[in-house]
């Protein structure tokens, strides 16, 4: 397969080219507008071309598959142009910072019929896929940054979308009901706190950006048994007076973070032609823009005398 990563930042370093450059059955391309980090890393990796543009990529020939590893903002432009040239297309979390803005680009996927996937690795992860068919009736993940208060968009699209989508990756069912309280102070989201409930089961997700150091926990509860799993790594089962731990030290962060399970399942798709699922994509941003329209509206009421 002819496979394109377009963006070469500190993601597609740690996380994706370990595994792409890996496969002996990939030709992997490289474009960024950086020649000095498009020429060092052409050198570091197995690579069969790199480019300055997208343009000048597409120019060498028909590619496969596609990684899209740019910023945020440059997603649509690069998702749009893409899947206008039908290539199967991976994007970095969120596809887009915009409900609206996402809704286009996975109606121009089915549009043209070409597979666009979004980069939600923890449904990918190990430690979390394994219990996500455990009972569990209650679901608490926190995910909290140290003094990294910025505005709500930016927080909830590009960082607490991971939250909100393993919520609802390992909710059992529909959800029936939604509480949102953000916290704002200054024009700056500092916390959030996202409640989903459905039938027998409840499921909370928190982030402070101006705790004491950064962190991830999932807690699973349920069935007489806590199962936690503490920055995607340390896993503690606990029921009643027992405490089992398995730690994930030896084995690689591709692996570990669900990026190795989730890259080689997107080339499975785009080789065998599998069809978008934009309903479940779009669930993800839909819950974000209804959080971020909450935090929005918090922010731009007057303070309380």
């Amino acid at each position: 397969m002819r496979v394109l990563v377009i963006g070469l930042g500190d993601i597609a370093h740690k996380a994706y080219l370990p595994v792409l450059a890996s496969r002996p059955d990939i030709a992997l391309h490289l474009v960024t507008r950086d020649a000095q980090v498009r020429h060092d890393t052409a050198r570091a990796w197995r690579v069969a071309g790199h480019h300055a543009t997208l343009d000048a990529a597409l120019a060498t020939g028909a590619f496969d598959a596609a990684f899209v590893h740019a910023a945020t903002e440059a997603h649509p432009a690069l998702v749009q142009h893409l899947l206008e040239a039908r290539i199967a297309t991976f994007v970095d979390k969120p596809l887009a910072d915009t409900l609206a803005e996402a809704e286009r680009l996975m109606a121009l996927a089915a549009a043209q019929d070409t597979l666009l996937r979004v980069g939600f690795n923890r449904r990918f992860a190990p430690c979390y896929a394994t219990l996500r068919d455990e009972t569990a009736d209650l679901i608490v993940m926190e995910k909290h940054r140290h003094r990294q208060p910025d505005v709500a968009r930016r927080v909830i699209f590009d960082d607490f979308i991971h939250v909100a989508d393993t919520l609802l990756f390992m909710a059992p069912g529909p959800i029936r009901r939604r509480v949102i309280e953000p916290r704002v102070v200054d024009g700056l989201l500092t916390a959030i706190t996202l409640m989903l409930a459905g039938d027998g089961f409840t499921a909370i997700g928190m982030m402070h950006r101006d705790s004491g150091l950064n962190e991830e926990r999932l807690d699973m509860m349920g069935g007489g048994l806590r199962r936690s799993v503490l920055n995607m790594a340390d896993q503690v089962h606990l029921a009643g007076s027992e405490v089992r731990t398995r730690r994930s030290d030896w084995t690689s962060v591709g692996w570990q973070r669900g990026f190795e399970a989730m890259c080689l399942d997107f080339l499975s798709a785009a080789r065998d032609g599998v069809t978008t699922d934009a309903e479940d994509i779009l669930a993800t941003h839909a819950l974000c823009e209804a959080m971020t329209e909450a935090a929005e509206a918090v922010g731009a009421m007057p303070p309380s005398s």
